[in-house]
Protein backbone atom coordinates (compact mmCIF):
# COMPACT_ATOMS: atom_id res chain seq x y z
CA UNK A 1 0.00 0.00 0.00
CA UNK A 2 1.62 3.46 -0.60
CA UNK A 3 0.07 5.03 2.35
CA UNK A 4 -0.42 3.89 5.93
CA UNK A 5 -2.99 4.36 8.91
CA UNK A 6 -1.97 5.82 11.81
CA UNK A 7 -3.61 5.48 15.22
CA UNK A 8 -1.76 7.38 18.38
CA UNK A 9 -3.79 7.04 21.98
CA UNK A 10 -2.57 8.97 24.67
CA UNK A 11 0.34 7.44 26.36
CA UNK A 12 -1.05 4.83 28.88
CA UNK A 13 -4.60 5.28 28.18
CA UNK A 14 -5.26 1.80 26.40
CA UNK A 15 -7.52 4.12 24.43
CA UNK A 16 -7.14 1.34 21.21
CA UNK A 17 -8.29 -1.65 22.09
CA UNK A 18 -8.41 -5.25 20.32
CA UNK A 19 -12.10 -4.53 19.56
CA UNK A 20 -11.34 -1.55 17.75
CA UNK A 21 -8.12 -2.91 15.65
CA UNK A 22 -10.31 -6.10 15.06
CA UNK A 23 -12.72 -3.20 13.24
CA UNK A 24 -9.53 -1.88 11.08
CA UNK A 25 -8.73 -5.22 9.66
CA UNK A 26 -5.19 -6.26 9.38
CA UNK A 27 -3.24 -4.34 11.35
CA UNK A 28 0.03 -3.56 13.34
CA UNK A 29 0.34 -3.15 16.46
CA UNK A 30 3.50 -0.15 17.06
CA UNK A 31 2.33 -0.34 21.00
CA UNK A 32 -0.51 -2.55 22.51
CA UNK A 33 -3.35 0.04 23.33
CA UNK A 34 -1.30 2.90 22.27
CA UNK A 35 -0.46 2.75 18.31
CA UNK A 36 -1.44 0.82 15.54
CA UNK A 37 -1.25 1.20 12.09
CA UNK A 38 -3.52 -0.42 9.33
CA UNK A 39 -4.60 0.33 5.66
CA UNK A 40 -5.24 4.02 4.90
CA UNK A 41 -8.79 2.59 3.58
CA UNK A 42 -10.23 2.32 6.96
CA UNK A 43 -9.71 6.07 7.62
CA UNK A 44 -13.14 7.14 7.70
CA UNK A 45 -14.22 4.20 9.63
CA UNK A 46 -11.42 4.65 12.28
CA UNK A 47 -12.46 8.46 12.11
CA UNK A 48 -15.82 7.61 12.90
CA UNK A 49 -14.87 4.25 15.19
CA UNK A 50 -12.33 7.05 17.39
CA UNK A 51 -14.74 9.65 17.44
CA UNK A 52 -14.23 11.62 20.88
CA UNK A 53 -11.24 9.09 22.14
CA UNK A 54 -8.06 10.42 22.97
CA UNK A 55 -6.75 9.30 19.87
CA UNK A 56 -5.10 11.34 16.65
CA UNK A 57 -5.56 9.55 13.21
CA UNK A 58 -3.09 10.52 10.72
CA UNK A 59 -1.87 9.06 7.24
CA UNK A 60 1.30 8.87 6.35
CA UNK A 61 2.74 8.23 2.96
CA UNK A 62 4.98 4.89 3.02
CA UNK A 63 7.89 5.82 1.41
CA UNK A 64 10.80 7.72 2.54
CA UNK A 65 9.03 7.48 6.02
CA UNK A 66 11.72 6.90 8.32
CA UNK A 67 13.19 10.37 8.32
CA UNK A 68 16.81 11.48 8.66
CA UNK A 69 16.59 14.74 10.32
CA UNK A 70 14.65 15.88 13.37
CA UNK A 71 14.17 19.77 13.18
CA UNK A 72 12.30 20.45 16.57
CA UNK A 73 10.67 23.80 17.90
CA UNK A 74 11.74 24.31 21.67
CA UNK A 75 9.13 26.34 23.72
CA UNK A 76 6.15 24.66 23.88
CA UNK A 77 7.65 21.72 22.35
CA UNK A 78 10.66 20.08 23.52
CA UNK A 79 9.96 21.63 26.66
CA UNK A 80 6.54 22.45 28.42
CA UNK A 81 7.08 26.29 28.98
CA UNK A 82 7.25 29.11 27.03
CA UNK A 83 11.10 30.88 28.03
CA UNK A 84 10.20 34.11 27.31
CA UNK A 85 7.30 34.09 29.45
CA UNK A 86 9.07 32.82 32.53
CA UNK A 87 11.04 35.62 32.07
CA UNK A 88 8.40 38.15 32.47
CA UNK A 89 7.13 36.64 35.22
CA UNK A 90 10.10 36.57 37.21
CA UNK A 91 10.39 40.61 35.86
CA UNK A 92 6.77 41.18 37.11
CA UNK A 93 5.40 41.81 33.65
CA UNK A 94 4.54 38.16 33.19
CA UNK A 95 0.76 38.89 31.82
CA UNK A 96 1.44 41.76 29.44
CA UNK A 97 4.31 38.91 27.99
CA UNK A 98 2.07 36.00 27.91
CA UNK A 99 -0.87 38.38 26.23
CA UNK A 100 1.68 39.01 23.59
CA UNK A 101 3.42 35.48 22.92
CA UNK A 102 -0.38 33.91 22.81
CA UNK A 103 -1.48 36.66 20.05
CA UNK A 104 2.13 36.05 17.91
CA UNK A 105 1.71 31.98 18.40
CA UNK A 106 -1.71 32.42 17.09
CA UNK A 107 -0.61 34.12 14.12
CA UNK A 108 -2.11 37.59 15.08
CA UNK A 109 1.37 39.71 15.28
CA UNK A 110 4.12 39.77 13.51
CA UNK A 111 7.01 37.67 15.26
CA UNK A 112 9.73 39.97 15.17
CA UNK A 113 7.79 42.73 16.20
CA UNK A 114 6.40 40.68 19.24
CA UNK A 115 9.80 39.03 20.34
CA UNK A 116 11.27 42.99 20.15
CA UNK A 117 8.53 44.71 22.50
CA UNK A 118 8.54 41.47 24.91
CA UNK A 119 12.20 41.55 25.13
CA UNK A 120 12.21 45.01 25.81
CA UNK A 121 10.13 44.44 28.98
CA UNK A 122 12.55 42.43 30.53
CA UNK A 123 15.36 45.26 30.23
CA UNK A 124 17.24 45.53 33.93
CA UNK A 125 16.64 42.06 34.61
CA UNK A 126 20.11 40.16 36.30
CA UNK A 127 21.11 37.63 34.16
CA UNK A 128 21.73 35.20 36.78
CA UNK A 129 17.34 34.36 36.44
CA UNK A 130 18.10 32.51 33.68
CA UNK A 131 20.36 29.65 35.28
CA UNK A 132 17.74 30.10 37.79
CA UNK A 133 14.82 29.41 35.48
CA UNK A 134 16.64 26.67 33.76
CA UNK A 135 16.94 24.95 37.06
CA UNK A 136 14.09 25.26 38.57
CA UNK A 137 11.04 25.31 35.99
CA UNK A 138 11.77 24.12 32.91
CA UNK A 139 10.85 21.14 32.41
CA UNK A 140 10.64 18.43 29.34
CA UNK A 141 7.38 17.45 27.19
CA UNK A 142 7.10 13.45 27.77
CA UNK A 143 8.58 11.59 25.14
CA UNK A 144 11.34 13.86 23.49
CA UNK A 145 14.25 11.72 25.17
CA UNK A 146 12.96 8.67 23.81
CA UNK A 147 12.21 10.57 20.09
CA UNK A 148 15.50 11.58 20.48
CA UNK A 149 17.59 8.55 21.43
CA UNK A 150 15.80 6.26 18.67
CA UNK A 151 16.45 8.82 16.08
CA UNK A 152 20.25 9.28 16.33
CA UNK A 153 20.00 5.14 17.05
CA UNK A 154 19.28 5.01 13.57
CA UNK A 155 21.59 7.72 12.12
CA UNK A 156 19.01 10.27 12.17
CA UNK A 157 20.37 14.40 12.37
CA UNK A 158 18.78 16.20 15.09
CA UNK A 159 18.52 19.88 14.96
CA UNK A 160 17.00 22.35 17.70
CA UNK A 161 16.03 25.54 15.88
CA UNK A 162 13.94 27.89 17.94
CA UNK A 163 12.67 31.58 17.81
CA UNK A 164 13.98 31.76 21.65
CA UNK A 165 16.83 32.79 23.52
CA UNK A 166 20.18 30.50 23.08
CA UNK A 167 20.82 30.14 26.78
CA UNK A 168 17.68 27.87 26.72
CA UNK A 169 18.42 25.92 23.75
CA UNK A 170 22.01 25.70 24.70
CA UNK A 171 20.48 23.49 27.75
CA UNK A 172 18.20 21.58 25.99
CA UNK A 173 20.19 20.49 23.59
CA UNK A 174 23.04 19.76 25.55
CA UNK A 175 20.56 17.73 27.45
CA UNK A 176 18.34 15.74 24.86
CA UNK A 177 21.27 15.04 22.87
CA UNK A 178 20.77 17.57 19.81
CA UNK A 179 23.63 17.62 17.33
CA UNK A 180 23.33 21.43 16.94
CA UNK A 181 20.74 24.50 18.16
CA UNK A 182 19.80 27.75 16.98
CA UNK A 183 17.70 30.59 18.28
CA UNK A 184 18.18 34.60 19.25
CA UNK A 185 20.83 36.07 21.67
CA UNK A 186 19.77 37.91 24.63
CA UNK A 187 22.11 41.17 24.96
CA UNK A 188 23.82 41.33 28.29
CA UNK A 189 25.53 44.32 29.76
CA UNK A 190 27.19 44.74 33.06
CA UNK A 191 25.42 41.38 34.17
CA UNK A 192 21.90 42.79 33.44
CA UNK A 193 19.94 42.37 30.12
CA UNK A 194 19.76 45.17 27.93
CA UNK A 195 15.98 44.79 26.64
CA UNK A 196 17.51 43.82 23.31
CA UNK A 197 18.22 40.59 20.66
CA UNK A 198 21.19 39.73 18.67
CA UNK A 199 20.29 40.94 14.97
CA UNK A 200 19.11 39.61 13.00
CA UNK A 201 16.29 37.65 14.64
CA UNK A 202 15.34 34.08 14.06
CA UNK A 203 12.07 33.76 13.15
CA UNK A 204 9.59 31.54 10.43
CA UNK A 205 11.40 32.08 7.77
CA UNK A 206 15.18 31.28 9.79
CA UNK A 207 13.78 27.31 10.17
CA UNK A 208 12.95 26.69 6.98
CA UNK A 209 16.38 28.50 5.98
CA UNK A 210 18.11 26.12 8.73
CA UNK A 211 15.93 23.22 6.99
CA UNK A 212 17.81 24.49 3.69
CA UNK A 213 21.16 24.64 5.16
CA UNK A 214 20.96 20.95 7.14
CA UNK A 215 19.12 18.75 4.05
CA UNK A 216 22.30 20.15 1.73
CA UNK A 217 24.97 19.18 4.27
CA UNK A 218 23.40 15.94 5.24
CA UNK A 219 23.43 15.24 1.49
CA UNK A 220 19.42 14.78 1.15
CA UNK A 221 16.26 17.14 0.86
CA UNK A 222 13.22 18.43 3.16
CA UNK A 223 11.09 14.68 2.33
CA UNK A 224 13.75 13.31 4.49
CA UNK A 225 12.85 15.99 7.38
CA UNK A 226 10.35 15.24 10.39
CA UNK A 227 9.43 18.84 12.19
CA UNK A 228 7.91 19.26 15.03
CA UNK A 229 6.15 23.27 16.70
CA UNK A 230 3.37 24.29 17.67
CA UNK A 231 3.22 27.90 17.15
CA UNK A 232 2.75 30.01 13.65
CA UNK A 233 5.94 30.85 13.21
CA UNK A 234 6.13 26.99 13.34
CA UNK A 235 3.77 26.75 9.96
CA UNK A 236 6.68 27.45 6.91
CA UNK A 237 8.33 24.92 8.51
CA UNK A 238 6.19 22.56 8.84
CA UNK A 239 4.55 22.86 5.45
CA UNK A 240 7.68 22.06 3.84
CA UNK A 241 9.10 18.73 5.80
CA UNK A 242 8.38 15.29 4.41
CA UNK A 243 6.68 15.11 7.75
CA UNK A 244 5.36 18.03 9.56
CA UNK A 245 3.85 17.59 12.60
CA UNK A 246 1.37 20.08 14.69
CA UNK A 247 1.87 18.75 18.21
CA UNK A 248 -0.70 20.13 20.82
CA UNK A 249 -0.50 22.97 18.72
CA UNK A 250 -2.35 26.17 18.01
CA UNK A 251 -5.87 26.27 15.90
CA UNK A 252 -4.34 28.22 13.33
CA UNK A 253 -1.42 25.61 12.86
CA UNK A 254 -3.49 22.64 13.23
CA UNK A 255 -5.14 23.67 9.77
CA UNK A 256 -2.62 24.19 7.97
CA UNK A 257 -0.16 21.23 9.11
CA UNK A 258 -0.74 17.67 7.35
CA UNK A 259 -0.13 15.97 10.25
CA UNK A 260 -1.71 16.68 13.98
CA UNK A 261 -1.07 14.95 17.19
CA UNK A 262 -3.07 16.47 20.09
CA UNK A 263 -3.37 13.28 22.91
CA UNK A 264 -0.32 11.90 21.61
CA UNK A 265 3.40 13.06 23.19
CA UNK A 266 6.85 13.24 21.34
CA UNK A 267 6.72 9.31 21.06
CA UNK A 268 3.76 9.99 18.30
CA UNK A 269 6.76 11.35 15.95
CA UNK A 270 8.29 8.35 16.03
CA UNK A 271 4.68 5.90 16.03
CA UNK A 272 4.15 8.14 12.70
CA UNK A 273 7.89 6.92 11.18
CA UNK A 274 6.56 3.38 11.62
CA UNK A 275 9.08 2.54 14.85
CA UNK A 276 7.41 0.13 17.05
CA UNK A 277 7.95 0.64 21.41
CA UNK A 278 10.00 -2.07 20.84
CA UNK A 279 12.71 -0.29 19.04
CA UNK A 280 12.34 3.06 21.75
CA UNK A 281 16.06 3.75 22.94
CA UNK A 282 16.99 5.75 25.94
CA UNK A 283 19.42 8.49 26.20
CA UNK A 284 22.78 6.67 27.73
Amino acid sequence: MDSVLVLIAAPGSGAITAGLAEELGAVRWLAHGDALEADAAFEAEARELCAGLPIDINVVPEAKRRKRILLADMDSTMIEQECIDELGVVAGVGDRIKDITARSMRGDLDFEGALKERVGLLRGLDEGVIATLIRERISFMAGGATLLATMKAHGAYCALVSGGFTAFTAHVAGTLGFHEHRANTLLIEAGKLKGEVAMPILGKDAKVEAMNRITKAQGTSAADVIAVGDGANDIPMLQAAGIGVALHAKPKVQEQAQYVINHGDLTALLYLQGYAQSEHQNLP
